[in-house]
């Protein structure tokens, strides 16, 4: 199962890893706390101290068009914001 699906590079993010080293992933749905921990640890090689997860779920979204209104929903999905130890750090731009 492929926990950590892509990171989120917001400027809210940013700003908490800048303040708090905080970073935001999307992940699967299903995953744990500590799966999501264990993930962060073996992919970046940092140090995790804390997990929170938040589940959004889909909004419903109209938009109209020449041949009417089109209704639609967005994708559901699970955020996690993990905290790193003291000293660590990610760099998501190092690959580019």
């Amino acid at each position: 199962m492929e926990i950590l699906i892509k990171p989120l590079v917001t400027e809210k993010m940013n700003e908490l890893s800048e303040r708090f080293t905080r970073y935001g992933f999307i992940v699967d749905r299903n995953a744990t706390k500590p799966q999501i921990r264990k993930a962060v640890e073996n992919m970046y090689n940092v140090k995790v101290d804390s997990v929170n997860t938040v589940v959004y779920g889909g909004k419903m979204k109209s938009r109209y068009t020449k041949s009417g209104v089109i209704t639609g929903k967005t994708n559901a999905f699970k955020k996690a914001i993990v905290t790193l130890a003291e000293g660590d750090s990610i760099d998501f731009y190092s690959n580019i």
